[in-house]
Formats: C-alpha cells, sequence, structure tokens
C-alpha cells in the first residue's frame, strides 16, 4: 500500500499544480477573482482545474480500494498511468478544448477499472 499512498500524493501534487497554473493565468490574462471566465486560455485553464478536481471524487476513492481490497501494485500502476493520462488532458485541453479527447479517455478507462476493480475486491472481502 505504500506505493498506492504515493500515487495518491502524486496525483494530489498534479492537482496542486493545476491550481498554480490558474492562479498564474487569472495575472497573465487579468482575470479578477471571484471571475471565472475571460479570456479563452484562461477559461480552458480553469475548466482542467475544475474538472481535475471533480475526477478526483472517482479517483481517489477507486485508487485506495482497488489496492486495498484487489491488488496495491495493479493499483498504482493505474493510478500512474491516471495521473499522466490527466496531464495529456490538461497540456491538450488548455491549447484547444478539441484536444483534450485522448487523455480524457485514458483517464475514464482508469477510473472505471479502479472502480470495477474496487468493486470485485470489496465483494470478495464480504462473501
Amino acid at each position: 500500500m505504500d506505493l498506492v499512498a504515493l500515487v495518491i500524493l502524486l496525483a494530489i501534487v498534479e492537482y496542486i499544480v493545476l491550481v498554480g497554473l490558474v492562479g498564474f493565468a487569472r495575472g497573465k490574462y487579468r482575470i479578477a477573482a471571484p471571475a471565472t471566465t475571460g479570456h479563452p486560455v484562461f477559461d480552458r485553464t480553469f475548466r482542467v482545474q475544475q474538472n481535475t478536481l471533480e475526477g478526483l471524487v472517482v479517483f481517489l476513492p477507486g485508487l485506495w480500494l482497488f489496492g486495498q481490497y484487489l491488488n496495491p501494485t495493479w493499483a498504482a500502476w493505474l493510478g500512474l498511468i491516471g495521473i499522466v493520462a490527466r496531464a495529456v488532458y490538461a497540456v491538450g485541453y488548455i491549447k484547444a478544448a478539441e484536444k483534450r479527447g485522448f487523455g480524457a479517455g485514458v483517464l475514464g478507462m482508469v477510473n472505471i477499472a479502479l472502480v470495477v476493480g474496487a468493486l470485485v475486491g470489496v465483494i470478495k472481502a464480504v462473501i
């Protein structure tokens, strides 16, 4: 589970970096708080950060439960793939919204695998 904990922390660090990018974009494009729209690059950067926050609600518990109840090594690998996919998603989306698809697709598959694996592991533990 130590590897799973490391991957969870890496996912949190990735989120913190994305929050920082929003702050940087706010300054660069002069978007004063509390505004959440303005320049198109700021808008996309903000959406990446918000989508990441929304996605962590599935990703983090799925990762932890998969590692706890099924296989921590596989959980860690899936988590790392998810982190890389999120980075690919973020870079693509910030450039142009239509470039987010590949990263989003891979991340979606990782989330499904984590949740289904966690469900299988928990059911096996209960039965």
